[in-house]
């Protein structure tokens, strides 16, 4: 069965956004430069510090990143990565944790389908929908189990 992993582009900001999430969702972060890789002599100085590839890793979670966007790199609002959490504690804290210098477009709240759930724009431009559903609500609220 394929496995589905979100892969975020930015344009020069990979590795402190890469770092944001490490903080806000813990993992294993593994970066590398531009200046690392074989492309990185062909390339400007001012790139080599550039993020050709990262990637976020837990048991429950893959987000990859880079900084080799096209030239007019657009962000897109037809595009959120959905965390579900185990419990409301962890998903307060991630959403205070990834709401912070950014937007928060929906609050975190109790919704109508049971669900504590809420939807964010981080500080890099990137969206969010959080979700914890309780036992007595999983079964009214598909897609947050």
């Amino acid at each position: 069965m394929a496995q589905l992993n979100s892969y975020l582009t930015f344009n020069g900001n990979c590795k402190d956004a890469m770092l944001f999430y490490k903080a806000c969702l813990g993992g294993e972060l593994e970066l590398q430069t531009i200046a690392d890789s074989p492309v990185g002599k062909r390339l400007p100085e001012k790139m080599k510090r550039c993020i050709l590839h990262a990637t976020l890793k837990s048991d429950t979670l893959v987000i990859m990143g880079s900084d080799m966007a096209p030239e007019n790199l657009t962000k897109g609002n037809a595009f959120s990565m959905m965390l579900t959490f185990d419990s409301e504690e962890e998903t307060r804290k991630a959403y205070a944790d990834l709401s912070k210098d950014g937007q928060a477009t929906h609050p975190l709240e109790k919704t109508f389908f049971g669900a504590l759930f809420g939807h964010l724009t981080d500080k890099f431009g990137h969206q969010w929908m959080l979700c914890y559903s309780s036992e007595e609500n999983k079964t009214l609220t598909v897609g947050c189990n």
